[in-house]
């Protein structure tokens, strides 16, 4: 279903800017007006963080993921653009169902760039793989000059195998079914600008980046009637929400009181004059399931080491408006929109 905007792109004068790549609206509308109808076909259309396709012979069907990283600072508590790219990829394949088997990178250095920094981030990324078990089998490498890039920007693209019978689609929420998520929500959006403020808190925050293959593996294998799995990185968990949400045509309510935050991350986005739900997390990822598997599906996210801090954090219902809307911590309701603008720049 496509969205309603107030004014259509200017595709003869305008020009992009920093919220066409918020993952929020104005990002949404980007693709929908100009990526959509010039480079449309069906695995497209699917609008999912990766597509399947068909393969020639054999059971089971291709996944195949990509992913641009941008991220600033290179280096952050937690992890850097190495081990990021790796992990970002992974999981945009793992949220299909499907089981990461390759990767490839493509990295574009600016002149100037140090090696000692590019050994340190060739090696945090080669860690990464390593710990997930999934190779990086080809890439590519450019310079540009001194000036016209940003030290280093890393693409990664992931192919994976989706076992015959496992359907995981933004499309497949329905009145009744489940929200969870699989952790604290906000830890690398505010790692990444806890390190640009220079702000020091009593228990650091550190970015949650990991592969999350192992997580779904096991949400899978438990026997839960599993809909939709997304990582709410760009916009977070709000925009992931709205954008689900718009692709099923459904509403959403969340608990305020059930969507966990690190107390440090609060306090950032309370200092910064932020909101938890639109910063970005790297090592989490949100499940919608049939209403009555809540509880198998909690006890199967805190069951593995990297969902031990899952909740149960709201419900799908029908809604024409297909708004997401929250009850607050003092009893009253408020819409969750789609982000607008860029909250946070540079964050993955």
């Amino acid at each position: 279903m496509k969205q309603n905007y107030i004014r259509p792109l200017d595709l003869k004068h305008g020009r992009v800017d920093m919220s066409h790549g918020s993952g929020g609206r104005a990002m949404a509308q980007l693709i929908d007006e100009l990526f959509a109808p010039l480079l449309g076909n069906d695995y497209l259309a699917q609008g999912n963080d990766g597509s399947v396709m068909p393969l020639p012979d054999g059971p089971g069907r291709l996944v195949m993921a990509t992913d641009a990283h941008v991220v600033s600072p290179l280096f952050f508590p937690g992890g850097d653009i190495g081990c990021l790219s790796v992990h970002g990829t992974i999981n945009d394949v793992a949220v299909m169902g499907a089981k990461p088997l390759y990767l490839s990178a493509s990295f574009i250095l600016e002149e100037g760039f140090a090696l000692a920094d590019l050994k340190r981030i060739v090696e945090s990324m080669a860690a990464a793989a390593k710990e997930a078990g999934v190779p990086v089998v080809t890439g590519d490498t450019k310079v540009v000059e001194q000036g016209k890039g940003d030290g280093v920007f890393i693409s990664t693209t992931g192919v994976g195998w989706l076992p015959a019978g496992i359907e995981l689609s933004g499309n497949r929420a329905a009145a009744g079914d489940a929200i969870l998520v699989s952790g604290p929500i906000g830890d690398h959006g505010m790692a990444i600008m806890s390190q640009r403020e220079s702000l020091a808190f009593e228990s650091p925050i550190v970015s949650d980046t990991a592969a999350l293959h192992g997580l779904v593996a096991d949400l899978l294998a438990s026997g839960v009637q599993v809909k939709v799995l997304r990582d709410p990185t760009r916009g977070g968990l709000g925009t992931t929400l709205n954008e689900i949400a718009r692709q099923s045509g459904v509403g959403m309510m969340l608990q305020e009181a059930r969507i966990p935050v690190q107390p440090a991350v609060a306090a950032a986005c309370e200092f910064l004059g932020l909101d938890p739900l639109y910063c970005a997390c790297e090592g989490r990822l949100i499940a919608i399931v049939a209403g009555e598997d809540k509880d198998k599906a909690l006890a199967a996210l805190q069951a593995h080491p990297q969902g031990t801090g899952a909740a149960i954090v709201g419900s799908v219902h029908e809604d024409p408006h297909h708004f997401v809307q929250m009850t607050t911590g003092f009893g009253g309701k408020r819409i969750v929109d789609w982000l607008t603008g860029e909250q946070l720049p540079r964050i993955c």
